[in-house]
């Protein structure tokens, strides 16, 4: 439900969807022909390969790919490696990307059955660096700077996106247990968990402290939620964990239970499939599986001109193609029918002040636009608080001339961040 002030004289209240507007029965999806997994990388990462092509594995395997970093992949299917290659994602970050021909039948590797039989952080990080739900889980267990605090976040953090809400409905119980590892491999005793007003029932079985949120968008961003659950307001330079603060999804909480209890790494996650009529349908796929092949199950047609979006309509980032699989971070799949999608527009801002009265960080988005357009990334910073934006898109939502000032935003940071990178590199 979208509610708007009267002349638009206030911020736009949007609420997220509830878990009432959303099947609770979790549709499994079938395991694909060829599952694909993709882990962060730079420049000459595939000069440092260890794995190859035609190498067998098995489901549950840890995949190392280069001799000089420890990171791995985790194998989400028993098959053959057909391809290694490195490929860019949104803002051109880089990934190697490693297809495996899946077999219809699992051969579970037991490495971690085995070994990680105690819930510390080394077996966490040994065995499974990613979960359904957080892509590094790194971030939650610091050795030489403990965090303080963990906040398991039940909200989603966009509209028409109900997966941690599915967790929080269907795995109380689950929930409580996967808590009391997160405990274990962190070290952080203080929890807070926040959900919407409907399911503080729910929220209760887990033992914690529980904090009602709002279910206003986008109330549950880690930054909003540290400002209104703590008190913390974050520079823009700071992450939630330079804070001692961790958040973590309530999806995550339970892939971690799941992992300990049943001695297996986890392969599936759920998301929320958003179609070209704004239903949500909660669904169950192996993590690699191509986006098209949960769209073909759930007979969700794509014809020329359609919008694809991981992610969902505030948030959400376009993909230009259906075979781009499904990470572990990823909470939503929406597809928009090419007569509902809004172009943007090139039209001069007529200083309204919509973007500014929406805006939860109180930028200037008015006079941060303007500076944007003309490609002056480092004023747009010093002198308009660009890395304070918190990505939500408000800006763009509201804008009476359709200035895809999100858009603008996001490749603003996107070329702060390459300029970065080179200045270290020539420094």
């Amino acid at each position: 439900m979208i509610k708007k002030p009267f002349f638009g004289l206030g911020k736009p209240k949007l609420k997220y969807t509830g878990i009432e507007d959303i099947e609770h029965d979790i549709q499994e999806i079938p395991l694909s022909d060829r599952v694909t997994l993709l882990l962060k990388s730079t420049e000459g990462d595939l000069d440092d390969l260890v794995l190859s092509t035609g190498a067998k594995v098995r489901t549950g395997e840890r995949l190392k790919l280069t001799a000089s970093n420890n990171r791995y992949l985790t194998s989400t299917a028993t098959g053959t490696i057909t391809d290694i290659s490195q490929t860019k994602g949104y803002s051109g970050q880089l990934f190697i990307s490693v297809s495996i021909d899946a077999e219809k039948k699992d051969l579970w590797d037991d490495g971690f059955q085995n070994k990680g039989k105690e819930p510390t952080p080394e077996t966490a990080l040994s065995f499974f660096l990613s979960l359904p739900g957080i892509s590094d889980l790194s971030s939650l267990i610091k050795t030489d700077n403990p965090l303080d605090t963990i906040i398991i976040n039940g909200l989603d953090q966009d509209l028409l996106v109900a997966t941690n809400q599915l967790i929080v409905k269907n795995e109380a119980e689950n929930l409580a247990e996967g808590i009391d590892y997160l405990k274990n491999i962190t070290g952080v005793n203080r929890i807070l968990f926040a959900v919407p007003p409907s399911l503080r029932p729910e929220a209760e079985k887990s033992g914690v402290e529980v904090k009602v949120i709002e279910p206003v968008y986008p109330n549950a961003m880690p930054r909003l939620l540290m400002k209104k659950l703590l008190g913390i307001t974050l520079s823009p330079l700071d992450s939630c964990e330079d804070m001692g603060v961790g958040v973590v999804s309530a999806e995550a909480v339970v892939a971690l239970r799941k992992a300990f209890v049943h001695r297996k790494a986890p392969i599936s996650k759920i998301l929320t499939v958003i179609d070209k009529e704004n239903r949500s349908i909660g669904v169950r796929a192996r993590i690699g599986t191509p986006v098209k092949d949960i769209l073909t199950a759930l007979n969700i047609n794509l014809t020329e001109g359609d919008r694809l979006v991981l992610g969902g309509p505030m948030a959400g980032r376009g993909i230009y193609s259906a075979d781009t699989p499904i990470r572990h971070d990823t909470d939503a799949i929406m597809v928009q029918d090419k007569g509902q999608v809004i172009s943007g527009s090139n039209d001069p801002c007529i200083n309204c002040g919509e973007c500014i009265r929406a805006c939860p960080a109180t930028l200037p988005v008015n006079m941060l636009v303007r500076v944007l357009e003309n490609g002056l990334y480092e004023e747009a910073a010093n002198e308009y608080d660009l890395l304070s934006c918190v990505e939500c898109g408000l800006c763009s939502y509201v804008c009476v001339m359709r200035i895809p000032m999100f858009h603008y935003i996001m490749l603003g940071k996107h070329e702060l961040a390459l300029t970065g990178v080179l200045e270290e590199s020539n420094g």
